[in-house]
Parts: C-alpha cells; structure tokens; sequence
C-alpha cells in the first residue's frame, strides 16, 4: 500500500473514530512513530511513519469507558482496525483457501527433522499464516483476551526469546519419527527458537510449547526420609536441608487430531464433531477447516520433574524410577487425608533420588487432571455423596458414588500418557512407583516396559484414604491383599462432620 493509500485508509476512518469518541467521550492524542516492519519493503517504511494513532482511555462521569484501539501499520502493507467501531462484522470462522493468497505452513507430523515438520502456528497476530486450531497456552486463553481488553497487554506483543532456551538437552530422539507415537505434544516445542529461528526472523510468530529450566525442590516429607534414614544427603542431587536439584519442564497440549482419532479408535470427522459440541462451538474450525489437523486444547498440561542427569535418557544402560501422577490439589497442596495423593507422590520423589543417587535418573510426570479429569466441583460433590450415604463412606460404593454424580468413573484416558516418554527416548522403566493397572496397561501398549512396579507402603495410607485404597486394590490395583466383599463393605471412612 502507497504511502498515499494509508494516508487515504486514515482518513477514511475519521468520521468513525470522531463518532466512537462523541459515543464514550474518549480523548484522542497524535503520536508520531518510526514503524520498522523487518518485512516491509524499504520504500514503504518512511511512508508508514507517522500514521500510528493512540487513544487516551478516558472515563466520563457517570458513562461506561469504552477502549479505542489504535490504527498500526502493518509488514504485510495492509492497515488493521483493532477498534470495534473500525469493524463492520465479525468472523465466526475460516474454511479451506477462503480468501487469501497467504499459504500457512505445511505440518508433516512426524517427520524426522524439524525443517521437515514445520512450525506449528497458533499466534493470532497474523490470523492468515495459521495452520493449527486453538491458541498457544490454552487454559489461559481468556485471562490474555481480558488482559488485551483492558490494555493491559498489546495484541501483538511478540515474546524475547533471549536467554530462553532450554536449560538442558532434550532429543531428538528415534520415537519422534515413529507414526503414531507422539499425537499429544509438540516433540519440537521446547526448540523453537532455535529449529524455526529463520522463520522467526522473517516474521513469522511462533512460541514454544515446552520450556525446560533447573530449581530445587524442597518438602517436609524428604525431611523425614533423610531424619528416619531412608534417604541419604550426597550434597550434589539431596542437600541436607532437604533441598532437591531438579531439572523440570512444563509441556502444553499439542493434539494431532489424526493420531488423537487413531488412539481411540474412533473417526477423525466424529472426534472433531465432538470436540466442537461438547466445548459449546469454542472451536467451529474443527468442523469447517478439516484441512488443519493440528489443536491445541484449552486444558492443563504437565509438568516433568527429572532428578539426574537428563542427558542419560534413551540409553539402553540407562535406568529409570518413575512415578506418573494426576493432580489432586486438595492432597497434594494442602494435605487433605481422604486420598493417597500426596504420601505416594512424595514416595515417588523418594524413589526417583534413590535412583538418581546410583546413577539413573528419576523422573515424576505431573499431570493436570484434576479429580480424575472430572474437576474439583465434582470431586467434592462426590466426597459429600459418599460421606452423606446411608451406611456411611465404604470402599463396596466408591466408584458407585462417582458415577452417580459424573455419569462416569474416570475421564483421565490414560492412552495419551505415554507420549511424553517417547518424547523423553524413554523405552523402559525400571522402577515404577504406582499402583494403577490402567496406567501400567497404557504404558505396555505403547511398547514401554515395566521392570518392577512400587506399591505405596502401608504405614503412609492416611486413615481416611483406606476407603479409596480398598476400592482400587478390588477393582484391579496393584497389590499383594485384595480385600474381600466383607471388608469392602465395612464403613472406614469419617463421616462429613467428624
């Protein structure tokens, strides 16, 4: 666009911001800026100078503030109205080729190299260049939309990425490649800025969906460990003030919807249907672009908390503790003694030093599925449930409980878990801090071997938790006592108002 089209362009929408500002009784200022768009034709920049307009967001007496965008010029030549007076309709969706010679990425899922693959492009600055459904960090979708509607956060902020990379090495490794071993994460998040960095120069927004850094972990239970001698200080992974070095990761969700249908055993069309109405028409692309095969969900991910040396995954000769935990705030926060939660997750910590102490590596998997994946309001409507029953709480009504409430047991779909072990190179386990068949048979499905499975012991099941205990052991736990229908029966959980 000619410097005299954009000055065209901001006149023309003149009338509407005056109109807008009459409306809300907003003031305008003029600021002159220096637009460098790195790829923007020299010609042009000069010409683009000067024609960003801030509003100053003023609230009259008595009126609703209503925010005025600002008018910015674009690298693509093109003026964008953020400004909802600007617009004269909203898009509700996209469908395949409508409307733009801009061709996105191409996604080969799979593919053994990054260059092959190609980015992942969930950014909204150039809504033209998408190749995915969905928006990065998805749980926290809405707190940026409140962020940018409040000014508080520029919608086209691009993240610095200097000094971001990941603090130890991660792949690639041989699984990356395999069809259908990954189909829940990006094996490439964590290196973005590195794998599509030319991308990132020419203009292209991406962001990593994975980032690894190192800390220290401390918690009182390790304490106890190193105090009763079940844990010894080496100075280098447990200090003696029960500090742990750690390096850990945090991954979000990246669904190939293909492998996602594949993994269930269900049609690619049915699942994306689903998605669609069972999010009340979030994501109408899942239905209309069936050209984009990758989403990233608005759901929590997890967190991976390694103890050793992380280089040492995926060697044969490597050996692996593991403890794969769904969270429970209630427990793991803040101690609640109804579950198992905290004491097995803390054994699983034990574990994992032991293991790293004699030269393997440790490794907790936490995973955002909050009472079962059910959530935390279900959750506590099924702890009155089964408190409030006559009879009171026993293991024989455990699941009954849930389901009377949920319509379902367990939403958690373990099939999708193995994924970050491919990732990790990890094809063996060589101690496994869990008692969950269901875990354990998504695990040996995926081809992961399972050595030595690690029960939680005894004296750490909280007296409250033996209800849950006692159900899961009848309905297929890991164990060596499988309670009889007699004891099962037995109330042995408080009442709600003890």
């Amino acid at each position: 666009m000619t410097g005299e089209g954009v000055s065209r362009v901001a006149h023309g929408v003149e009338p509407i911001v005056g109109r807008a500002m009459h409306q809300t009784g907003a003031t305008v200022h003029h600021e002159r800026v220096e637009r460098r768009c790195a790829q923007q034709p020299s010609g042009l920049r000069s010409q683009a100078s000067g024609f960003k307009r801030t509003v100053k967001r003023t609230r009259p007496a008595g009126k609703p503030g209503t925010m005025l965008a600002s008018i910015a010029v674009y690298s693509d030549q093109s003026v964008k109205f953020l400004e909802p007076f600007m617009s004269s309709h909203v898009v509700l969706s996209s469908h395949p080729g409508q409307g733009s010679m801009v061709q996105p990425p191409e996604i080969h899922w799979g593919a053994a190299t990054a260059a092959a693959r190609g980015p992942v492009v969930a950014t909204l600055t150039d809504p033209r260049r998408r190749n995915a459904i969905g928006t990065h960090a998805g749980a926290y979708a809405l707190y940026r939309a409140l962020a940018v509607a409040s000014g508080a956060l520029d919608r086209d902020h691009r993240p610095d990425f200097t000094d971001t990379a990941p603090a130890a090495a991660i792949g690639p490794h041989p699984q990356w490649a395999e069809p259908g071993k990954i189909v829940s994460l990006d094996p490439w998040g964590h290196l973005v800025p590195e794998v599509f960095a030319a991308q990132i120069a020419a203009g292209l927004d991406l962001r990593p969906t994975i980032a690894v850094t190192r800390a220290h972990i401390n918690m009182p239970e390790l304490k106890d460990a190193i105090a009763k001698g079940r844990l010894t200080p080496d100075g280098a992974i447990l200090h003696a003030n029960g500090d742990v070095r750690v390096t850990k990761a945090a991954v979000d969700p990246v669904w190939w919807l293909p492998g996602i249908a594949a993994r269930f055993g269900v049609r690619e069309p049915a699942l994306r249907r689903t998605l669609f109405e069972q999010t009340g028409g979030m994501f109408p692309e899942l239905v209309t672009r069936p050209d984009l095969k990758v989403f990233l969900p608005p759901i929590g991910g997890m967190t991976l908390y390694f103890f050793g040396d992380v280089a040492q995954l995926g060697k044969p000769e490597t050996r692996v503790a593991c403890r794969v935990h769904d969270e429970c705030n209630g427990s793991d926060v803040f101690g609640s003694d109804i579950c198992t939660c905290r004491p097995y997750l803390a054994h699983g910590i034990e574990v994992c030093i032991e293991m790293a102490q004699q030269g393997g590596v440790g490794l907790v998997v936490y995973n955002r599925k909050e009472g079962r994946a059910l959530g935390e309001v279900t959750k506590f409507l099924v702890y009155n449930a089964r408190k409030r029953q006559l009879g009171g709480d026993r293991a024989e009504t455990y699941f009954e409980r849930t389901e009377c409430v949920a319509g379902v047991q367990d939403m958690r779909f373990q099939e999708l878990m193995p994924d970050v072990f491919h990732w990790l190179g990890i094809t063996r386990i060589d101690r496994w801090a869990s008692m969950s068949n269901m875990k354990l048979d998504a695990l040996t499905q995926a081809g992961i071997e399972v050595v030595e499975q690690v029960a939680i012991p005894e004296d750490l099941i909280p007296p409250d938790a033996r209800v849950e205990m006692d159900a899961k052991k009848a309905a297929g736990y890991f164990t060596h006592y499988t309670p009889s229908e007699e004891e099962l029966a037995l109330p042995k959980g408080r009442g709600l108002e003890e």
